[in-house]
């Protein structure tokens, strides 16, 4: 039984790829400059509704759904965790991820920038977790070593990084020629907790030495470093945790500074190539650090022990925490967000003001019809997470936009997102959702996410009155 609640607790701890391709160069929809700060977007003047301009919750999983280890289909509950372990590969992980924008605002300016620049800013609180599936531990969690003699089980397998931050930003962007945009993003990151340990190494080998003996090795670099969490796990505290950290993420807790960069090209003016990338950056944590470490080796020739302290011939529990200690120090450390990088290519049709000259640079108006492809990576302790999505955008009216995508990633090679963004008089209303073939069973899922808020919007005809 304690076998079963340590592998559930294992993958438990869940990350996000945070690709957001309904999103992205969907320009009705102020948010997409966060994604791409060069995008074209030369609203008069916007700002978002505090707190829920800007909100997007994701979940999934790249090996299995909840289906998989919670349909009452009358197989064991152990059955279903070994069919998921044993199907999975140590590249395999499970995603969560939130984000809230707190405010946000943007201003074109006036004529000392020839009236095309246009400046940003505001501030959003995320959280991000990113834990990749420890196949080996935990096939050593759930059957032990005995079937698997001769077997290294490769304690690296366990990699995992969890944040939360507040960031503070400030963004401009500028028409470089009447063909290019370019734009780019300054960030402050406040980070009130922080625990990561991506850089593992070990492994336990255990061989039959003689008819009853076991010669067992094991070798462990494990290190995992936290940041503002050590007086909330110390025995004893009775305090509100929740409410501590919400207090810090707002201008409290880590430092660290980051940007965007961003550009909008049009080779013909029916023609858009988008670029960008995001988050390169960096936190330095030396607020309440704890680092913890599992280091040293230790070799063991016997009856396989189970290293605890109710089976201990021979007093052999001590001798391997006097081996492998656990030793906990206080060294700062620094992290660095997870960069991710945008492309697209986009061709529109049906043009929808019978000819007139204009112009490379358009407006939302110009084409009813867009067609294109965009281009996710971003980077994580191993390999990259890469998506492809192909999507159409149409122009109902000026007033009302839609946007459909399909997308081959990690967790799916049917995922069908849509989303529409509608602005009624200077108020605007935008509704994303993907993976929308799982919505007749969510439970069989293995990713969801939506985005949603609102925002009030001048366009350069109308004034703030």
């Amino acid at each position: 039984m304690s076998k079963r609640y340590l592998f559930v607790l294992l993958i438990s701890i869940s990350c996000l790829s945070q690709n957001k391709q309904i999103l992205y160069n969907f320009t009705s929809v102020p948010q997409s400059l966060m994604i791409n700060p060069g995008a074209d977007v030369s609203y008069k003047f916007y700002f978002g509704v505090p707190l829920v301009s800007g909100i997007s919750v994701s979940a999934g999983s790249s090996s299995f759904s909840a289906h998989d280890l919670f349909a009452n289909n009358g197989v064991d509950f152990n059955t279903k965790i070994r069919d998921v372990v044993y199907r999975s590969s140590r590249q395999d992980f499970l995603a969560m991820n939130e984000q809230i924008e707190l405010f946000s605002s943007g201003i074109k300016l006036g004529d000392w920038f020839d009236n095309k620049g246009y400046l940003s800013f505001g501030m959003y609180q995320e959280f991000d977790f990113l834990m990749y599936l420890p196949k080996d531990i935990a096939i050593l969690a759930l059957d032990g070593n005995e079937n698997y003699l001769g077997k290294s089980f490769n304690l690296g397998d366990l990699s995992l990084r969890a944040e939360m931050l507040s960031v503070l930003h400030v963004g401009f962007h500028k028409n470089a020629t009447d063909r290019l945009i370019l734009g780019a993003r300054a960030k402050i990151y406040m980070s009130p907790f922080s625990a990561t340990s991506t850089r593992n190494s070990g492994y336990v080998y255990t061989v039959p030495a003689a008819t009853t003996v076991y010669e067992q090795a094991i070798y462990s670099d494990l290190q995992l470093n936290t940041s503002g969490i050590s007086e909330y796990i110390a025995e004893g505290y009775e305090g509100d945790a929740a409410g501590d950290i919400r207090k810090k993420a707002l201008f409290g807790g880590d430092l660290g500074l980051g940007f965007d960069l961003g550009l909008t090209y049009y080779p013909k003016k029916n023609i858009q190539i988008t670029a960008s990338i995001l988050d390169v950056g960096f936190i330095n944590h030396s607020k309440d650090v704890e680092t913890f470490t599992y280091k040293g080796y230790y070799k063991y020739e016997g009856i396989n022990p189970n290293f605890n302290r109710i089976d201990d011939p021979d007093n052999v529990y001590q001798q391997f925490s006097d081996a492998i200690p656990l030793d906990t120090v206080h060294n700062r450390y620094t992290t660095w967000r997870p960069a991710k990088i945008n492309g697209s290519y986009q061709y529109s049709f049906n043009d929808s003001r019978g000819g007139a000259e204009c112009n490379c640079i358009r407006t939302e108006s110009e084409y009813r019809n867009a067609v294109g492809a965009h281009l996710f990576v971003m980077t994580t302790p191993r390999v990259p997470i890469m998506a492809l999505t192909g999507y159409y955008t149409r122009n109902v009216i000026d007033n009302l936009q839609l946007k459909a995508t399909y997308t081959v990633d990690p967790y799916s090679f049917k995922n069908i997102g849509f989303g529409f963004s509608s602005t009624l008089g200077k108020f605007n209303l935008y509704v994303m959702a993907d993976n929308l073939l799982e919505y007749r069973d969510l439970s069989k899922a293995n990713s969801l996410s939506l985005q949603f808020g609102f925002n009030f919007i001048f366009k350069d005809s109308e004034s703030l009155d």
